[in-house]
Order: C-alpha cells, then sequence, then structure tokens
C-alpha cells in the first residue's frame, strides 16, 4: 500500500511536466515563417516502472511453467491469461496518460506564451502522436500487436512529427502508408553515440558552436544533447523518404529542456 500511494501522489504531481533527457519544449519556424510550438514528452518514468515490474512477473511466470528460455530477458505472457490482460491494460493506462501529459503541457506552454507575447491566434490542429508504444492494428489481414520503438505510425495521410536534435531541423510528415514498414516511420535522428562518450568527446564550446543562433542551454548539463551526438537528419529523412513525405520543415529558435 505505501508503495502504491507514493506511485499515485507522483503520477498526479507529473502529470504536465517535462522531463529530462532528450525531452523539451521548442518554438520553431517553418519555411512560411509560421510560428510552431513543438514538444516531447512521455509518461514520466511511470511507464518505464510498469515495463520493469512485468518483465519481472513475466520472468517468475515461465519459470512457474518450466519454460527453458535461452535468455531470461526472453520472458514472456501468453495472449488470453490473466498476466497479459494486466499488463495491456497498465501499458494502454500509461500512453493515455503520456497523451494527456503533452495536451496540459501544451496548454500551459501557450498559457506562458500569451502572458509574455503580443496576442497571436493558436491553430485548431495539433499533431500528437506517440513512439515508443504498442497499438492494436490490422496488417495483412491479421489483427496484431504492432511495437514501435523510437518510431510513429505513417499510416495513409496521418500527420507526424520527426524532431531533429536541438540544433537542427525537425520536420512535419504525412504518412504514405508503406505496408513493408507497419505504416510505420522513424521517429527522429536517433543517437549516434552514447550520452557518456558525448560528454567525454565535446566541449561547451562546441555546444556553443553547435546551437549557434538557437536560444538554449549551453551548458555541461545538457551536453549529451549536442547535435554532434545524433545522427544527420536530412539523411534519416532521404533514407525513408518511401514512408513518409514531409508537410513542413521547422528550424528552432528556442529550445527548453528539462
Amino acid at each position: 500500500m505505501k508503495m502504491q500511494r507514493c506511485f499515485d501522489e507522483t503520477w498526479v504531481c507529473q502529470l504536465g511536466t517535462l522531463g529530462g533527457g532528450n525531452h523539451f519544449i521548442e518554438l520553431c519556424l517553418d519555411e512560411a515563417g509560421e510560428v510552431w510550438v513543438m514538444l516531447h514528452s512521455g509518461s514520466r518514468g511511470i511507464g518505464n516502472v510498469i515495463g520493469r515490474y512485468f518483465i519481472a512477473s513475466a520472468q517468475k511466470d515461465v519459470c512457474r511453467h518450466h519454460v527453458n528460455l535461452p535468455d531470461r530477458d526472453l520472458a514472456y505472457f501468453s495472449e488470453g491469461s490473466e498476466l497479459f490482460d494486466d499488463y495491456v491494460e497498465a501499458l494502454e493506462w500509461a500512453q493515455g496518460y503520456a497523451m494527456e501529459n503533452r495536451r496540459r503541457l501544451l496548454a500551459l506552454t501557450l498559457e506562458s506564451l500569451a502572458a509574455s507575447l503580443p496576442p497571436f491566434k493558436v491553430s485548431e490542429e495539433a499533431i500528437n502522436c506517440h513512439h515508443n508504444y504498442v497499438a492494436r492494428e490490422e496488417h495483412c489481414g491479421e489483427r496484431l500487436y504492432i511495437t514501435r520503438k523510437g518510431a510513429i505510425r505513417a499510416g495513409a495521410g496521418e500527420l507526424g512529427i520527426v524532431p531533429g536534435s536541438m540544433g537542427a531541423k525537425s520536420f512535419i510528415v504525412r504518412g504514405l502508408g508503406n505496408a513493408a514498414s507497419y505504416c510505420s516511420c522513424s521517429h527522429g535522428a536517433g543517437r549516434r553515440m552514447s550520452r557518456n562518450k558525448a560528454k567525454r568527446s565535446f566541449t561547451r564550446d562546441d555546444l556553443a558552436a553547435q546551437t549557434k543562433g538557437i536560444e538554449c542551454r549551453k551548458d555541461d548539463g545538457v551536453l549529451d544533447e549536442i547535435p554532434g551526438a545524433y545522427k544527420d537528419i536530412d539523411e534519416v529523412m532521404a533514407n525513408q523518404s518511401d514512408l513518409v513525405e514531409v508537410v513542413h520543415t521547422l528550424k528552432q529558435a528556442l529550445c527548453v529542456k528539462g
């Protein structure tokens, strides 16, 4: 009960907050000079807690059923079992929490901007897409559980977001519905080196140079997020031209890291 109470207090207090690492809030300009608010945040660690709990449960469960696995990390639940149903319910709750977290965070960001800037009009359309998630979808005539890790859904005509690093371009894309990718595309550039290696390889001067012209933190606390630690977003987009088409190209003007 004590752990449950602590967990409840955590998710209530964190709803509508940013988080650290590669989570961000940005003001960007598109090719027409229109201003976009882009943010990246998720379930604020709760999804990770849920995942670790059910991984441990799966490992215990396969042992009870005397299943021999080549690696304990391959533990699983059988579809239709109580643990499987509990896992799917918890997973969908965490994904719903992440969606609501972004919705509230965007509302708070717009409220803050409205208090500081001259009056502006907000578009009614907002693009809110998951990455690192599971969805029940139909592909090739079958109902499947699709896991997208570092990927977003890119169904035909669906809008999505592909962010670059804090010093590079980002993209608003429209999915092409490529069946071979299960209607998916990359979520972003992806790292080309670990956070620790980035901290060893770059300096604050490198960070300042690579984020020149962008209002953002330029201290050791975000050195692991330096653009040089990420892959070339233009190359990534070129490699997935059969998955999405670019609708808008965005350039950061301000980036807030958690």
